[in-house]
């Protein structure tokens, strides 16, 4: 059960934000804590009711954004598919229009590898056309995605920019396409944060730890009223987060007035929930850093 008090100050309002990639995991959780914090969000991806993407899931972006208007914010959905870069610009050229050129936040949370990895095979061994269309919706939609979103914060003289990815290091991941399409949005952060220093714009990288997401649920066969059952399968499950815990990390980054000062760096959902204070939806204070130390696992 979602805690109703959370963000009652409401930090965010008046504040316009985009979600790109709010379908469904982290994106759906991070667009609806923006919405808890009073938020307007566009929530932007290809799911869409009666309109399904590749992956065949049933989260629709039309769901998160109702979401977010429940919680309390201005839910808005596009559907934009974030490799066509003329559909990135009609997102940015609407929302110029509709907010009077204002964008407060723009968190790039693009996916869309899930059938895309092929775990325990060699790179040279799997699919070269699943590889590129992994780097293609992870790397390359990110950039398209700030080209078109950042002018509209340069204009203004200010700005956050966030980059979702799995871990916080240049570590490899277990898979080398899936490591180059998860730390490159590390160093598309870091470097961003070079360049939009001088125009008064932060930009940084966020990632969960283990990510109590609906495909992650569904594949343990549970659902969130039951999701310890799944421990037996997979212990480090216990650790597990839901995709609100991101949310509010990105929410309280996004709320912060001292957030330039974590310019460049990649944070992670525990460690924001050590220094802003929250506690997950459930009432838990997972904390993956930790766990993973204590039973030698990498932190990624």
């Amino acid at each position: 059960m979602m805690n109703n008090r959370l963000f009652t100050d409401k930090p965010l309002k008046g504040k316009v934000a985009v979600v790109a990639g709010a379908t469904r995991g982290a994106g759906r959780g991070i667009a609806t804590m923006l919405g808890a914090a009073g938020a307007t969000v566009y929530c932007t991806g290809r799911s869409v009711r009666g309109s399904a993407s590749d992956i065949q899931r049933t989260e629709t972006i039309d769901e998160t954004a109702e979401m977010v208007t429940e919680r309390g914010g201005v839910g808005i959905p596009v559907q934009t598919d974030h490799t066509r870069e003329a559909e990135v610009k009609a997102l940015f050229e609407r929302i110029a229009d509709e907010q009077q050129g204002r964008l407060d936040l723009l968190v790039n949370d693009i996916w869309g590898g899930e059938k895309l990895t092929h775990w325990g095979t060699p790179f040279w061994e799997q699919p070269l056309g699943d590889a590129l269309l992994m780097q293609e919706r992870a790397v390359k939609a990110h950039l398209i995605t700030s080209y078109y979103g950042v002018p509209l914060m340069v204009k203004r003289g200010e700005g956050l920019v966030i980059e979702i990815t799995d871990g916080s290091t240049y570590n490899y991941r277990g898979n080398l396409y899936y490591s180059l399409a998860k730390i490159s949005p590390i160093h598309l952060a870091a470097g961003m944060a070079e360049e939009l220093r001088p125009h008064g714009i932060t930009a940084l990288a966020v990632t969960p730890g283990f990510l109590r997401s609906e495909q992650m649920l569904e594949y343990f066969g549970v659902e969130e009223r039951n999701w310890r059952d799944a421990v037996a399968k997979e212990p480090h499950y216990s650790e597990s987060e839901t995709p609100y815990f991101v949310g509010q990390a990105v929410a309280h980054l996004a709320a912060d007035p001292k957030v330039g000062e974590k310019a460049g760096r990649a944070l992670t959902s525990w460690d924001l929930s050590d220094e802003y204070g929250f506690a997950d939806v459930d009432g838990r204070r997972p904390h993956w850093g930790n766990y993973a130390r204590s039973q030698g696992l990498p932190v990624n």
